[in-house]
């Protein structure tokens, strides 16, 4: 396919976003069509966003020419919805590659998650999304803070420099900790937007000020992840409280293993694609296979 320019459809990422899983075939080659089932699977629950190559992507296993492949076919997909890349890497000079590749095949936008191993000090995090965004002019950047796997914390005030970057236009927050979530809402500049990373805390996020999830989750039950946002941002406390209520056993089962091995499980229960990996990472035990059975059952029957 011929590189296209960024779609350049704005810089809204509100709602929901799926962080889109990577099917493999079970000789350890991307499985397109299982990566097609799923898109449609996703968009056909109402996704705001779709998410290709984060961390639920397997991103940091896949080569470039997979990359394009599995970004060329989502924008194919999407059905109208924006797509955002995962172009996120501790090597500054790949990062920016990725990301200004990224736009050259049409992404919305990029997320871009802090370098990990390297922690670099607050000057560093500056230098390296500025080189980012030098890369891909005009391509807005979902900042990703996900302390559990870089081994950094992007705390609030090394966030507000990051923010004085007209790109950067959104934060994805996976600290876990709801105090500093409600800092980041607190100190939010106009005109940025603050996403929660969890599924858990989506309810809480929203709550203090987020616009949005994106959701590990929605690979398996985007509707009601669907619902259960919108009703948050509505205030509508009464059914988002129902909606979380009935969606914790599966967002608890999610991640009993490290993500996304129990979603590939979920996927092969929902017949959508197989539950195949790659090194390091491998297939879920029985006890979690059977938890996420359990869980969807009970889910099922707390919405019907």
């Amino acid at each position: 396919m011929a590189a296209a320019t960024s779609a350049g459809r704005g810089s809204d990422f509100s709602g929901l976003a799926v962080a889109l899983a990577t099917p493999f075939t079970g000789d350890g080659k991307v499985d397109l069509d299982g990566f097609r089932r799923l898109v449609r699977h996703v968009v056909g629950g109402g996704t705001d966003v779709l998410l290709v190559l984060g961390s639920t992507g397997e991103a940091a296993t896949l080569e470039d020419d997979e990359r394009d492949a599995l970004i060329e076919l989502c924008l194919e997909e999407a059905d109208g919805r924006q797509v955002v890349v995962g172009t996120g890497h501790n090597n500054t000079v790949h990062a920016a590659a990725m990301t200004r590749r990224a736009q050259e095949l049409g992404a919305d936008g990029a997320l871009v998650v802090t370098p990990y191993y390297n922690k670099p000090v607050t000057a560093g995090l500056v230098a390296h999304f500025e080189a980012v965004a030098a890369a891909a002019p005009g391509l807005p950047l979902i900042v990703y803070n996900v302390p559990g796997r870089t081994g950094l914390n992007l705390a609030p005030a090394a966030l507000s420099r990051l923010w004085e970057n007209p790109q950067v236009v959104a934060v994805k927050e996976s600290s876990g900790s709801l105090a500093q979530i409600g800092e980041i809402a607190r100190t939010l500049p106009a005109g940025k937007q603050l996403l929660s990373g969890d599924d858990n805390l989506a309810l809480g996020t929203i709550a203090v000020g987020g616009v949005g999830l994106v959701s590990v989750v929605g690979n398996l039950l985007p509707g009601p992840i669907k619902q259960l946002v919108e009703a948050a941002r509505a205030g509508d406390l009464a059914t988002a409280q129902r909606l979380n209520a009935a969606l914790l056993p599966v967002i608890d089962a999610c991640f009993v293993e490290s993500n996304p091995i129990p979603v590939k499980a979920g996927l092969a229960l929902l017949d959508i694609a197989g539950d195949a990996l790659r090194l390091p990472l491998t297939r879920a035990q029985d006890a979690t296979r059977e938890r996420l059975r359990e869980a969807l059952a009970t889910c099922r029957e707390a919405l019907s």
